[in-house]
């Protein structure tokens, strides 16, 4: 089984930083959970990569795909491309009910 070297862009480490910023100014156990969560996903983009969907709107293609995480009673979304030189890029990472979501 193939595996793929998931790294992450500038704006996805700076939008994954907010994020858990985010909780420990409210809950570090819930900011400890949310990056149990987001370290899981990303050991499945390793592996099936072209599981997850493409995104509406934006940018086509085969390769844009975007990866729900599933967190409390919402989740995250990661945004991320699969390269041909065997990398998944993570562009960005999203609550999904941030306005700026869709």
């Amino acid at each position: 089984m193939k595996k793929f070297v998931v790294r992450f862009t500038a704006q996805a480490d700076a939008d994954l930083l907010r994020l858990i910023d985010y909780l420990l100014e409210r809950d570090i156990g819930a900011a400890e959970c949310a990056e149990r969560a987001i370290a899981k996903a990303v050991e499945l983009l390793e592996i099936f990569p072209f599981s997850c969907r493409k995104p509406e709107g934006g940018r086509a293609g085969p390769f844009l795909r975007e990866f729900i995480i599933p967190f409390g009673n919402s989740g995250y979304v990661a945004l991320f491309e699969i390269e041909a030189d065997g990398y998944v890029t993570i562009l960005a990472v999203r609550y999904q009910r941030d306005d700026d979501y869709h």
